[in-house]
């Protein structure tokens, strides 16, 4: 506590153990959302360790003692395990770190724990359920029990949303950390490719996969982006970082951000849902007031042409990248692909319940990343989300940046026939052009959550990150879960 008038000083030790007791009372028990996979054994002892570095006069970042939590595809070196949230992993670990764990321990975080997911990123089936792993179980939207928090890094938005951490890391390839952050009513950033290193994280597809920030904040978020962004050598992504580090994405917190930014509407991906679009309607209308030039409708000339191209991309990427890491771990596990579906027929009952393993057995059969039709595929997709979609669009309008809903509300939870989420397809073109993505609470529908997506060219991520600054604090849309 502070000597006077003022706000209240938590330490590291009991921020943790409040954590902790919220995580027992709602995560396991009560709710039971279920989105905390697996606690860190060691936390209260790092928590009181941090606080003594404090009280002794070192520092050592921003995140000092911060307690985080982290999806269970970021490789730790500790006593929690990493396994994409399937048993196949269970009796093998990494042999360090990700390079992004590192930089939070450098940042003094303290790693709280690992966050459920749909199980391998929800590539392992067409008709999985998000959300779910057959480590963790099936994951609950917090603002309605019956319904799905999304994926893949669901675990992770619904820890934020029921304040069960104060910020957490989820990853995306395509949708997977925009989508649960705006069903659960939370900010998250989709960096560009090669801002976030991939360095020991479970890949799904080299050319799509990053990691990136989940807060209840712009300004945690962007917090937390300052740490994770950076130069690794063992990433060749980001090499332009090498020369060229990452600003302070604090800076870019300015409540003018949008005076005079030409924003573009993509009507195209609105119209799914009345509530979606009447919300929607009201953003636009936030954004004219906080000064933006809104150009109303624009529209990515190459949307669902590259569709297919991508699917191609990720069944030969999650071959090449998924064999190269089960080779890396130690311990009695899955060596590479082969072996772990093997797994998954010896253990139907645990791992297959409720849907199979099909995208595995599709990505088994490609060859090798030389093979020409990957090779088309990648050029093709890329080119047509990037420089003639996403860029294409920007250019012909002069805009600043592309906006639309993040997609509709969330959906009830289905392990027969799997999602059935209403739009959403926003993510896509970002995803393959490796550009960034941000989505912000747009208020809800029926007490469901919904968020606004900004989207801009690569390396734009400063910028966006402003705007929806200055959105989310003129509209203050973001309300609790109903949990106590």
């Amino acid at each position: 506590m502070t000597a006077g008038p003022g706000p209240e000083v938590w330490s590291s030790q009991r921020l943790t153990a409040a954590y902790l007791e919220r995580i027992e009372a709602i995560d396991r028990h009560g709710a039971r959302l279920r989105s905390v996979l697996e606690l860190n054994p060691d936390a209260v002892r790092s928590a009181r360790q941090l606080d003594r570095e404090r009280a002794g006069g070192h520092v050592r970042g921003a995140l000092h003692g911060v307690p985080i939590l982290l999806k269970d595809n970021i490789d730790t070196l500790d006593a929690l395990h990493t396994t994409a949230g399937s048993l196949a992993l269970l009796d093998s670990m990494p042999r360090q770190d990700a390079f992004i764990v590192r930089r939070l321990r450098a940042a003094g975080a303290l790693i709280l724990g690992k966050t459920n997911m749909s199980e391998w990123a929800n590539y392992r089936s067409r008709h999985s359920s998000s959300g779910w792993s057959a480590r963790g179980g099936q994951t609950r939207n917090p603002y309605a029990l019956e319904r799905n928090p999304c994926g893949s890094s669901a675990g992770s938005a619904v820890a934020v949303a029921a304040n069960l951490t104060l910020v957490a890391v989820g990853t995306e390839t395509d949708g997977s950390i925009t989508c649960p952050a705006a069903i659960n009513g939370i900010v998250g950033i989709k960096p560009t490719l090669g801002l976030v290193s991939r360095s020991g994280i479970i890949p799904i597809a080299a050319s799509q996969d990053t990691a990136g920030p989940m807060a209840r904040t712009v300004t945690d978020a962007a917090a937390l982006l300052n740490v994770l962004a950076g130069y690794d050598p063992e990433d060749p992504a980001t090499l332009p970082l090498r020369d060229h580090p990452p600003p302070d994405f604090r800076t870019a917190l300015r409540l003018d951000a949008l005076q005079g930014v030409r924003v573009g509407v993509l009507r195209e991906y609105a119209g799914f849902n009345d509530d979606t679009d009447a919300r929607f309607e009201q953003a636009l209308d936030a954004l004219r007031a906080l000064g933006a030039v809104i150009v109303d409708p624009v529209s990515i000339a190459t949307r669902g042409k590259f569709d297919e191209d991508e699917s191609t991309v990720l069944r030969y990427e999650f071959k090449d990248g998924i064999n190269r890491y089960l080779a890396s771990r130690d311990g009695a596990a899955p060596r590479d692909l082969t072996e772990l579906i093997a797994f998954n027929e010896t253990h139907r009952a645990q791992e297959m319940p409720w849907f199979g393993q099909d995208k595995f057995l599709d990505s088994q059969r490609q060859g090798p990343l030389t093979d020409s039709a990957y090779l088309e595929a990648h050029e093709h997709s890329r080119r047509l989300a990037g420089p003639e979609g996403i860029d294409a669009t920007l250019s012909k309008d002069q805009l600043d940046v592309l906006v639309a809903p993040t997609l509709g509300p969330a959906w009830l939870t289905d392990w027969i026939d799997g999602d059935h989420a209403v739009g959403g397809h926003l993510a896509s073109a970002p995803a393959v052009a490796g550009y960034p993505h941000i989505t912000v609470p747009m208020g809800s529908a029926h007490g469901l959550p919904l968020g606004l997506s900004f989207i801009g060219t690569a390396w734009s991520d400063a910028a966006l990150i402003g705007y929806a600054y200055a959105y989310e604090q003129a509209t203050h849309f973001r309300r609790p879960p109903p949990l106590r």
